[in-house]
């Protein structure tokens, strides 16, 4: 590293010099004539640059790392995951189901012969047309529905109340009773991982000696490795439910999964997935060596400042379970756009996006505004 020494750096022209030499990676060294708490506000300026220059060479070769162990576990012999448990035998109880089809946004429907489907949970679309039912894995795991369609209407109305400038389609009691409980696949992988990451660590202290204030910064090199084995872990296999719904009504309690059975379908429509697994196979990764860095990362405590500075994860792929999880929906289409209410069946967590009337805003905007002008006007001729 190349060392800069500036004097009359605690201040003006050469305290610019300084922070700028800082920046471009000198080893600078401050001087100053009197000012003793100038330059010490230099020094920890210089230092903030090195530690976030470094915060940032960290991250990069991270996601370096990262991007290098993806491609070396994508390439190894045994890196695939095993789907040998999935099977598209129905047996007898093909017989009792009917899929339904949206030709909006081609979500296919599966539901027992009791139920019948008037509408596309996902888009709204009034219109799906019945068809035959065939090719379809079974299911190996659901998570019944807790929370039942009353508990999701109240939480639906819950959620609009207080919200003036919403358009009335929103809140129509006829609308909101056409809320479904869906059932939305997904799969669900095992296996385990194990690795290590490597940490920079920092600690600083400021103190004063005699008339000087010192700031002292110890460094530590951090090592941690380990292994971990997981059940389960959850990606969506539907593309039409948006991925940041279901990851905002996560999580799911795994621990009610029952073997797939079609006596918890009557009352609800199973999307049939439509992602594979191997389009799924990079979510699985990522949520794998996510699993086991974050369970390594909360061991590394007592710093001030932490960065990753290396990591070498090595996954162990197992089993891939087919399941279907419990979602209350409603899609409401307002303005030419589609608007998407989820509720968690199980635990009631909830999510949605919700638009403005701007005609009823403005309307009641000109409202208060006349209120108001009416009211100045008579406070002004009484003065």
């Amino acid at each position: 590293m190349s060392i800069a020494l500036v004097t009359g750096a605690s201040r003006g022209i050469g305290r610019a010099c300084a922070l700028a030499l800082a920046k471009r990676g000198y080893d600078v060294a401050v001087n100053y004539v009197s000012n003793e708490a100038a330059a010490q506000a230099v020094v920890a300026e210089i230092e903030a640059l090195y530690a976030q220059k470094e915060a940032e060479a960290a991250a990069a070769k991270e996601a370096a790392d990262a991007k290098a162990e993806s491609a070396k576990a994508d390439a190894a012999a045994d890196g695939g995951w095993d789907t040998s448990g999935l099977s598209s035998d129905w047996g007898a109880d093909a017989d009792g189901l009917r899929v339904y089809g949206c030709p909006s946004c081609g979500a296919e429907l599966i539901c027992d012969e009791t139920t019948a489907a008037t509408s596309c949970p996902y888009c709204g679309n009034p219109t799906v047309v019945p068809g035959q039912f065939s090719g379809a894995l079974k299911p190996e795991f659901v998570l019944p529905f807790k929370m039942t369609k009353d508990d999701a209407v109240r939480a639906l109305r819950a959620h609009y109340r207080g919200k003036p400038f919403l358009p009335r389609t929103f809140t129509a009691g006829n609308h909101i009773e056409e809320i479904q409980g869906v059932y939305v696949p997904f799969w669900l992988f095992d296996g385990g991982a194990e690795g290590e990451v490597d940490y920079k660590a920092a600690n600083s202290r400021t103190y004063r000696d005699d008339d000087y204030e010192v700031t002292e910064t110890d460094h530590y090199d951090v090592h941690r490795g380990g292994s971990i084995a997981f059940e389960k872990i959850p990606v969506d296999a539907s593309s039409k439910m948006p991925d940041d719904h279901m990851d905002s009504i996560e999580p799911f309690d795994y621990t009610q999964m029952q073997p797939f059975s079609t006596a918890y379908l009557p009352g609800y429509l199973a999307d049939k997935y439509d992602v594979t697994v191997d389009d799924s196979r990079a979510r699985a990764d990522r949520r794998s060596r996510e699993t086991l860095e974050n369970a390594l990362r909360e061991t590394v405590t007592g710093y001030g400042t932490c960065v990753t500075d290396h990591t070498d994860i090595r996954l162990h792929r197992g089993k891939v379970h087919y399941a279907l999880l419990p979602v209350w929906m409603l899609s409401t289409k307002w303005n030419g756009e589609s608007f998407l209410f989820a509720m968690n069946g199980q635990t009631g967590k909830l999510v949605g996006d919700l638009p403005t009337d701007r005609g009823r805003y403005w309307g009641t905007f000109g409202a208060i505004a006349g209120v108001v002008t009416v009211a100045l006007t008579v406070i002004l001729q009484f003065m």
